[in-house]
């Protein structure tokens, strides 16, 4: 067997640990797996397996050899894929999770998915916190910081958090110019699916100063709710700016206390660092990119 194909061999007897189950898997005999593993320990130098005639497993060495060997059996993989990809349209099935802000990625995705019809999309709309690779996701959308690190990542967009009520919930209850203005005034809060715990608004309090008393008028996970109940003029809603930008601009929501907020928070789109970036994987990455925040730009 060549090279590529000894380090095959390697990789299907170190997942197994039995040259018989490796040989079945590849569709080769016992004996040639065993021959493929002595040439390859003999052109290496080193022993890979520690046998006995109850077991095998993996030397310092062979464990060393075999992360460098998935890799790559990975490249060459996405080579040929490639290759593949590069003579047809984008096809196949794509399971992806989604936060439930349906305003901002459904119009995109409905454009992505004119725009491919070759390829099926699965979607998880939430915003809990999914595993994405024992979900078996091939991409997720979520906002904050990655920390996984079995995921690639790519910044989508920056937004920031609001606070807006409807023209007629201030004009009944006074327009607050300062944080402690807001003291007394209705709160619709989110709760995060996750946790259970209300979501911060993101006040600049002078040093000492207490957070203000609000009534809470209403708890709500999914935000597109308290957007829609602001505009209704029953209370002050804390959200994103891409929610709210229609309804700013046509006079249903009045945002206020901007100077005194200090939030940015950034969409990522996540995905599994060992899966092959397929082209309908890539095809969905930079339509995302494209599409979901178009005039802001991440320094």
């Amino acid at each position: 067997m060549d090279s590529l194909g000894s380090i095959s061999v390697f990789v299907q007897v170190a997942d197994t640990r039995s040259f018989t189950e490796a040989g079945r898997v590849l569709g080769v005999s016992s004996s040639a797996v065993g021959k493929s593993i002595a040439r390859l320990e003999s052109r290496l130098g080193v022993r890979l397996f520690h046998r006995s005639t109850r077991s095998i497993t993996l030397t310092a060495e062979g464990a060393l050899f075999l992360e460098r060997s998935r890799r790559i059996l990975a490249e060459a993989e996405a080579a040929e894929q490639e290759l593949i990809d590069t003579t047809r349209e984008p096809h196949g099935k794509l399971r992806i999770s989604l936060p439930q802000s349906r305003g901002l990625v459904m119009p995109v995705l409905v454009d992505f998915m004119r725009r491919y019809p070759q390829i099926e999309l699965e979607v998880d709309m939430s915003d809990r916190m999914v595993d994405v690779i024992e979900e078996g996701f091939d991409a997720v959308v979520r906002t904050g910081q990655p920390q996984d690190s079995r995921l690639m990542s790519r910044a989508l967009g920056r937004y920031q958090l609001t606070l807006v009520g409807a023209p007629e919930y201030f004009h009944r209850h006074g327009l607050p110019r300062v944080p402690a203005d807001l003291a007394g005034h209705a709160s619709l809060r989110h709760k995060f699916c996750a946790t259970g715990k209300l979501e911060a608004w993101p006040l600049r309090l002078a040093p000492g100063e207490e957070e203000p008393a609000m009534k809470t008028l209403m708890i709500s996970s999914p935000i597109e709710v308290l957007s829609y109940v602001a505009q209704q003029g029953l209370g002050i809603a804390c959200l994103p700016d891409y929610m709210i930008g229609e309804a700013v601009a046509e006079g249903r929501l009045v945002r206020v206390l901007d100077d005194y907020l200090e939030h940015s928070g950034t969409f990522w789109m996540l995905w599994p660092s060992s899966r092959h970036a397929s082209a309908k994987l890539r095809v969905l990455i930079d339509h995302l990119s494209e599409g979901l925040f178009p005039e802001k730009t991440l320094s």
